[in-house]
């Protein structure tokens, strides 16, 4: 059996150590791609696990392109499998696995269809998010469900660890499913067209914060963009600040000659309080671009000090 893996991030290591785990028999093919500079290393891992495994490992983005055309056409491929994939692929490749081509997604499809969906799930202030596994069709996230699994996010809760549970909930569904998807005989149910939403691609830039915007907003992005992410960022001085850690505050003040982003508070060993659109938020932990990891009391330590400027 040889079984095509398209994978990268942390997530997809995980995956292919459990992949090769459940079905030690197989032949393994992986494709991957290096990582952008603001992501966490993944390319080097995902390389060395492949060969330890004994398995194929190839590098590449555009796997239609004419450099691989030749692998596509001569290689009998059983089953294919995708995960934290971020470029689309062409009918003459995923049509071409016997048993078909499968998606792991971190969403509860046909909501958050698209990119970063965990991330904009915590944004957008979601109590739960999950796992989909479906078919790959030629429409965006639009294949047959063959699985799911819901995964709770509580209101304070990070990225990190929401990471952690919904990669934990990938591994369940592959242990649930392989036996079916080895053997061709997993079902699927069509996606209710009606219910779909979409997420857009987040750059870097995405995650400047606008101390104008709500408490729920800015302390949403923060959590959202978190370690392992580059940070939910402000600029202080003209210098970038990365703001990595926020409390909502249990009592505020009320503020009726308010200046969103100005510092009105400061606790020793706590952080400061930073003036938003409609409240205020504790901020913690904070660390300039070429400085260490900080309580945000050591910078933000005058109330004439104004974020984002």
């Amino acid at each position: 059996m040889r079984i095509v893996v398209l994978c990268a991030t942390r997530r997809g290591y995980r995956f292919l150590q459990k992949l090769a785990e459940l079905t030690p028999e197989s032949e393994l093919v992986v494709f991957s791609f290096r990582e952008e500079p603001w992501e966490p290393p993944f390319f080097d891992d995902i390389r060395a696990l492949t060969r330890a495994l004994g398995g194929q490992f190839f590098e590449g983005r555009k796997l239609g392109n004419s450099r691989r055309v030749q692998f596509w056409e001569t290689t009998p491929i059983d089953l294919m499998l995708t995960v934290s994939w971020r470029y689309l692929l062409p009918s003459s490749v995923y049509l071409r696995p016997r048993l078909g081509t499968f998606v792991f997604h971190d969403s509860l499809l046909p909501i958050y269809r698209g990119f970063s969906p965990t991330v904009w799930a915590i944004i957008n202030g979601e109590d739960h998010t999950g796992v989909t596994l479906f078919k790959m069709v030629e429409e965006l996230d639009a294949g047959d469900i063959i699985d799911q699994e819901h995964v709770r996010i509580g209101p304070d809760d990070t990225i990190g660890l929401i990471m952690e549970q919904v990669t934990d909930a990938y591994l369940r569904l592959l242990r649930r499913n392989l036996t079916a998807l080895l053997e061709g005989t997993s079902i699927g149910e069509p996606q209710d067209q009606e219910y779909a939403t979409f997420t857009c691609k987040r750059l870097p830039q995405d995650n400047v914060i606008d101390w104008s915007a709500s408490t729920n907003q800015i302390y949403n992005l923060i959590r959202a963009v978190g370690t392992p992410y580059p940070g939910a960022f402000t600029f202080l001085n003209g210098k970038r600040l990365r703001i990595w850690a926020a409390q909502r505050l249990l009592q505020e003040r009320n503020y009726i000659g308010r200046i969103p982003g100005r510092v009105v508070q400061t606790y020793p060993k706590e952080g400061a309080v930073v003036l938003t659109g409609d409240g205020a938020l504790l901020l913690t932990q904070v660390q300039f671009d070429d400085g260490e990891l900080i309580c945000a009391d050591k910078i933000l330590n005058s109330l004439s000090l104004t974020l984002g400027q």
